[in-house]
């Protein structure tokens, strides 16, 4: 057996889920990261099992839709102005696919990434401690009413090709499905057969106990460089030294963007910075998850209270958070619960990685044996197990059961090689 280990640098849901399947398939695995698993964007998101996630945000309404948020002083878009001419060659691809053809293939490349995500979640804890993170569960889509509702029926029409038929109740039924819900919130589109994750930080980062426990290595650690020899990866160069590698997977979420330049590889990502509130010891929980569709935010009922979390900010995934986007998941929430009460709140700001046609870079580069797993937009913590499981069977020369081909990284890989390299 080779001795080199391969090594997986990011320890989010994508990594960490790549590093248990490829250990599961005999591979010596090393996973790295700048920071404590889970506290990447893997921590703060909506602790959604998305299945239903398939229509991206560049729908033809997107045309419209942000010309009238950014005219609007309360909208759950955001952008972070002085970064706009840098995002701007990505923001041009981005809007490209704002249309039906586009939008249609989009979603039928989504699907098999997403549909399934909590058996995958199962498949990835089955008969481990790690079982009680992932609940079943409905999910509800609020509108403020039916006619709100109707005018959404592009994206329902989107997701019944994944065959996404949602139960509709309508009036005082709202309330009596869901009673933390107020008057203003008139109508429901439900799903069954769901799922969402209580605590997603602590989740993942007993998946990397759980990865460690199971024979497999956790180092902390900055990466500097990633070096090829004969046009193939041979080690990872990191502020605690150089470690030789055999294979190497790329799943650091935004911050892929910068370790793939390593590579010389410019990879047109962005991010949509996210946001959250958690309401700490609140009165009134829901039954289940939910989306405020009025607010583009999600609601999960989670071990340390009721979060909040969603919006869009576009802007550089270097610079701090902003506190508009805190303060409109602050109205928009009281809105919908109005009778809410709660202790404190607690604030976040976390990342998406977006790529201009809304689909993730899952794939190896050329014969590089650098391996991608990153890009996934808003459904890292859904698509993660899924990637993983996918990247572990092309590394271990086994056919995934899908095509591949949407996701290949080398539709972005734009870039010269290292000299020598």
């Amino acid at each position: 057996m080779n001795q080199k280990p391969i090594i997986v640098i990011g320890a989010g849901m994508c990594g960490v889920s790549t590093a248990i399947w490829l250990q599961r398939f005999g591979h010596r695995v090393i996973l790295i990261d700048k920071g404590q698993p889970g506290l990447g964007a893997s921590f703060g998101n909506a602790g959604l099992l998305a299945q239903w996630a398939v229509d991206p945000v560049t729908s033809p309404k997107l045309w419209w839709k942000v010309p009238k948020y950014l005219a609007q002083q309360n909208s759950p878009f955001f952008m972070k102005w002085g970064y706009l001419p840098s995002m701007l060659p990505w923001l041009v691809k981005y809007m490209s696919h704002a249309n039906d053809n586009a939008t249609r293939r989009i979603v039928q490349d989504l699907i098999p990434i997403v549909s399934d995500a909590v058996e995958q979640h199962k498949s990835l804890v089955r008969s481990t401690t790690l079982e009680k993170w992932i609940v079943d569960s409905k999910f509800s889509f609020v509108y403020p009413s039916e006619a709100a509702f109707k005018q959404d029926a592009y994206s329902w029409k989107m997701k019944s090709i994944a065959g996404l038929i949602p139960k509709v109740i309508l009036g005082a039924a709202v309330q009596e499905e869901e009673p933390i819900l107020g008057p203003a919130m008139g109508c429901l589109a439900i799903l069954e057969g769901q799922g969402h994750v209580t605590n997603p930080g602590q989740y993942i980062a007993e998946l990397v106990a759980y990865f460690v426990s199971e024979g497999g290595q956790f180092i902390q650690a900055n990466v500097f460089d990633i070096q090829k020899r004969n046009g193939v990866v041979s080690h990872i160069d990191t502020d605690l030294g150089r470690f030789d590698c055999r294979k190497a997977v790329i799943t650091a979420g935004i911050w892929s963007k910068d370790l793939m330049k390593m590579i010389d590889l410019n990879v047109p990502m962005e991010a949509e910075r996210g946001y959250h509130v958690i309401f700490e010891n609140p009165s009134e929980l829901p039954r289940n998850p939910m989306l405020m569709t009025e607010g583009k935010f999600g609601v999960n009922p989670m071990e340390m209270g009721l979060r909040c979390a969603g919006t869009v900010e576009l802007g550089d995934h270097r610079s701090g958070p902003s506190v508009d986007p805190i303060e409109y998941i602050r109205k928009q929430s009281q809105r919908a619960f109005p009778n809410l009460q709660y202790s404190g709140t607690q604030e976040w700001m976390g990342s998406r990685p977006s790529t201009p046609d809304s689909l993730p870079l899952i794939g190896e580069l050329g014969q590089s044996g650098i391996f991608t797993g990153f890009g996934h937009q808003h459904v890292g913590l859904t698509a993660g197990p899924k990637t993983g499981r996918l990247i572990a069977q092309l590394i271990n020369n086994n056919s995934p059961n899908i095509d591949m081909s949407p996701y290949a990284p080398g539709r972005y890989a734009v870039g010269t090689s290292k000299p020598g390299s």
